[in-house]
């Protein structure tokens, strides 16, 4: 099936039919996932699927339908009850399509030999990292280990010429075990993710991570209430980039809505923290040549030195605040119109090694599980559960669950005074082990 035929010929009925403007979102696609829980596969599945999404403005009204059947008539249908939904609305003058016609150039986001590895291959390799786990003294069970990938196709036309496409992958594999100690149960879980398999961290090395994970919580004891050094993992330091991505988010800026509206070219954290996010990222797991909308992606500075530089935008939110799209249109499918959203999103790494961080700490807490977490993106307050490791003297002492820390955005993003040099950038949303030099902890 030719689907850039397919995305032409919508916008050609479009403007057959009167719309002044159109644009077609096309995906198509193929998932697998799979599962193993002690040694035995309990579920393969397999799945293709296509669908279109269809924006069509008239006299700056917007409509939008969407269709997962490609005949012609079922395709006019849809044109159809766009341009209807269209009519029906009232006019909004920063309903625009974008022009732009390049493409970002961005390397290592399809592996054509993803389809090529064997079936019996995923299932060993999930498999055998559920077994090297339960060889771990001190784990007793399986919470089930898991494979999955996906390969897509994005097509992007529209009315003012622009007509774009892309191909991409990503795979995964992860375990969660259970580790026993008298009448204790602890928990732990580690996956991977990666563009191409041939990438994708060994079998023994995820089973190690996920067992030290669930045998590192045994046996904790309660702390005070009290104020003291938080040092984040990398495992949970995107927690604290939550808020923050909402914060920048262009629409929530114009509504008034974000604790960061008001401080564009001021300084809001630590003058040696910077954020990035970039679209163009070799190999990243959320980079492609475009956006949502067709808009080419870049890579920008958000936070340079503690100052706010910049917030994200779609063509709409841009065309309200009189500036120009950052590439930043998000969609979860063809079924939905363009949010906004970022693409790879990191803080840089530091200079220092965790386990220097740790030995530079003389009370406090490392943080390796959040629960509820999550900045405020409206008022910047932030507060949540956690569960961690206890620090004193710079020496790890004993495991601690149940406590919560609490404070504002400002507070923890000028607070911050170390980070490491462990940072990730196989993962989307990402930070290294950062720490905050004193925050409000719960405990009895």
């Amino acid at each position: 099936m030719d689907y850039k035929a397919i995305a032409e010929q919508v916008i050609k009925i479009c403007q057959k039919k009167g719309a002044d403007l159109a644009e077609a979102f096309l995906t198509s696609g193929r998932n697998l996932s799979l599962r193993i829980r002690n040694g035995e596969v309990e579920s393969i599945q397999e799945a293709s699927s296509y669908g279109l999404g269809l924006r069509v403005i008239i006299n700056k009204k917007l409509g939008f339908a969407y269709v997962n059947d490609f005949r012609p008539e079922s395709l006019e249908e849809t044109v159809n009850r766009a341009l209807n939904f269209a009519k029906a609305l009232s006019p909004d003058e920063n309903n625009l399509l974008p022009d732009e016609p390049g493409m970002s150039q961005v390397k290592g986001i399809y592996d054509s030999g993803l389809t090529k590895v064997p079936m019996d291959k995923k299932i060993a390799l999930v498999k055998e990292v559920e077994a090297l786990a339960l060889k771990v003294p001190g784990i007793a069970k399986s919470a089930g280990a898991s494979y999955s990938e996906g390969e897509g196709e994005i097509i992007i036309a529209n009315s003012l010429g622009l007509l774009k496409d892309y191909k991409d992958t990503g795979c995964g594999f992860g375990l969660g075990v259970i580790a026993e100690k008298g009448d204790q149960k602890s928990t732990g879980y580690e996956s991977c993710s990666r563009r191409f398999f041939s990438d994708l961290k060994p079998a023994k090395e995820i089973a190690s991570q996920a067992a030290e994970k669930a045998l590192r919580m045994l046996d904790p004891q309660p702390i005070k209430t009290q104020r003291a050094a938080v040092i984040f993992d990398p495992d949970v330091a995107y927690s604290i980039l939550g808020g923050i991505i909402q914060a920048i988010n262009g629409e929530r800026v114009l509504q008034g809505a974000s604790f960061l509206g008001q401080r564009l070219g001021q300084k809001i954290a630590a003058e040696h923290l910077t954020i990035i996010d970039d679209g163009t990222l070799e190999k990243g797991l959320s980079s492609a040549p475009f956006d949502g909308e067709g808009v080419p992606t870049q890579k920008r500075i958000i936070v340079e030195n503690g100052v706010l530089k910049g917030f994200l935008y779609n063509t709409y939110a841009a065309s309200r605040a009189g500036v120009k799209s950052t590439g930043n249109a998000s969609r979860s499918g063809f079924n939905s119109l363009p949010g906004i959203g970022p693409h790879n999103f990191y803080i840089t790494a530091g200079k220092m090694k965790p386990e220097e961080i740790i030995a530079a700490t003389e009370r406090g807490v490392l943080v390796k599980e959040v629960t509820g977490y999550g900045i405020n993106p409206v008022n910047g307050n932030f507060s949540g559960g956690a569960s961690g490791l206890w620090i004193e003297n710079g020496k790890i002492v004993f495991p601690v669950k149940g406590i919560t820390i609490a404070g504002t955005a400002d507070e923890m993003l000028n607070g911050i005074d170390m980070l490491g040099n462990d940072l990730d950038l196989n993962r989307s949303r990402t930070a290294p082990t950062l720490r905050i030099k004193s925050l409000q902890i719960g405990g009895e």
